[in-house]
């Protein structure tokens, strides 16, 4: 039985297509296989514990004796974005998709926002976050409209400039929309996307996600109340709305990520740490940029190389992810993938566990390890 569960998510890192993937619009993608492709991939931790040996890896070279379990995760619930990835891990197996807004939102949810908010809005399409700042970001600043935008995910994001609203007015305005868009247009997050600058403009730090909260009872529930630690790092306080996390802080990019698990790691402490490194899609997976994507999981695999040998004899490792964003097809978005999983510990025998069906399988292989019955 360990003491500490360490599960890492690697944001977006899909390892091939699902066979479902044709029905989002997804045939071909592999977002690892796009990283391998460019020739500069270096992760030899990951492919020691067992990367390129789960099930479907065609390249990158088996290792001959793996250090972890490993497997090809496919996910049960509908969808492929962060909060029904997330969600699933920790039990919740989603039937129907949250909601997607192709064509924008409803006029009767804008007006409704802008009532509330004292503001217009400017945009409502899908669009990206860094193309939408360039394209309407003098228009916010002349007009103090909000610049409201999705994606093919279940998002409604607010971009505005902080010296023309506050990130803590964006924030309010972020809640009120929270508050708006539940039932049938009850999407998976409403994003705060703060900017600074004159054009071209440039998005800081202060990014905050508004998630719904958690339709069941959850895994970190059930671990915080039986009484152990469950601490989570980067965006997971945000996508499960606090709910069943004893403490988290939130992180500035994956050094930040991997620099406070590890901070965390020296502490004492017993049960659950929850990891989300969020570079890989945010930073280069929705920006089609693959060499920086490669990179990523380069400077993943180095931090890794000096974090596993830290580890306690009764701490375990896991690695995983929640989606797909392939760098290298037109989409700029998430994509339909298999996810890998990574099992490392000094009492964690290595074995191949093929094709799991449901990521829901990793949220009880933790209570599994920390001695927690369902």
């Amino acid at each position: 039985m360990a003491k500490r569960v360490f599960l890492i998510v690697l944001d977006s890192v899909g390892i091939g297509e699902m066979p479902d993937a044709k029905d989002y619009g997804d045939e071909g993608s592999n977002t690892l296989k796009a990283c391998y492709d460019t020739g500069k991939l270096n992760v030899p931790n990951l492919k020691h514990l067992g990367l390129f040996n789960i099930e479907g890896n065609e390249y990158g070279g088996m290792a001959d004796f793996p250090f972890a379990e490993y497997a090809r995760m496919k996910e049960l619930s509908k969808g492929k974005d962060t909060t029904t990835g997330h969600w699933e891990m920790m039990g919740i197996v989603s039937e129907n998709p949250f909601p997607t807004y192709p064509d924008g939102f409803p006029a009767d949810i804008i007006s409704e926002f802008e009532a509330r908010t004292g503001r217009k809005v400017i945009c409502n399409k899908p669009y990206s976050g860094t193309d939408v700042i360039r394209d309407y970001g003098n228009e916010h600043l002349e007009t103090g409209a909000l610049i409201v935008y999705t994606s093919a995910d279940s998002v409604f994001q607010i971009a505005a400039h902080e010296e023309l609203v506050p990130v803590d007015e964006l924030y309010r305005y972020c809640e009120i929309a929270r508050e708006i868009l539940v039932g049938e247009h009850g999407v998976g997050r409403v994003i705060a996307r703060p900017f600074i600058g004159e054009h071209p403009f440039t998005r800081t730090k202060n990014r905050h996600d508004f998630s719904l909260k958690p339709t069941e009872k959850t895994y970190l529930e059930i671990i915080s109340d039986f009484g152990l630690t469950c601490y989570g790092i980067g965006k997971i306080n945000d996508i499960f709305a606090g709910v069943g996390l004893t403490d988290y802080v939130r992180t500035a990019d994956n050094a930040d990520g991997m620099k406070k698990t590890e901070e965390f790691a020296e502490k004492d402490w017993e049960g659950f740490c929850f990891v989300n490194l969020v570079d890989f899609d945010m930073s280069y997976g929705h920006r089609n940029d693959v060499e920086g994507y490669t990179n990523a999981l380069n400077e993943f695999d180095k931090w890794l190389g000096g974090f596993m040998p830290k580890l306690r004899d009764d701490d375990v490792l896991m690695i995983t992810a929640d989606h797909g964003c392939d760098p290298v097809t037109p989409s700029t978005d998430h994509s339909r993938e298999y996810t890998p999983l990574l099992v490392y510990g000094k009492n964690v025998p290595p074995q191949n566990l093929g094709t799991i069906d449901g990521f829901d399988s990793i949220g009880r292989m933790v209570l599994e390890k920390l001695g927690i019955l369902l």
